[in-house]
């Protein structure tokens, strides 16, 4: 992890995208943390993370759900399963 001064980004821009191909690069703004700078693969491999975690969200979410259960052999018939 590397951080810079968003006044030093600016002068050294090519240098810090150059960083960010390897490690995540934290940009400070009076001190605190304003924004990162990420590879193109990282950021899809967070995305796809992320993607992750919503979709078991939203599988317990329905889980948690209260109501009549659809037996499973309905469910394989209505997808024309059987």
């Amino acid at each position: 992890m590397v951080t810079i001064a968003i006044s030093e980004a600016r002068e050294r821009l090519s240098e810090a995208v150059e960083l960010a191909g390897g490690e995540a690069v934290f940009l400070e703004r009076y001190g605190k943390p304003a924004a990162v700078l990420l590879s193109p693969e990282r950021y899809e491999e967070l995305m796809e993370v992320f993607e992750e975690a919503e979709d078991i969200a939203a599988f317990d979410a329905s889980m948690a759900e209260e109501g009549a259960n659809i037996p499973w052999e309905q469910v394989k018939a209505d997808l024309g399963w059987v």
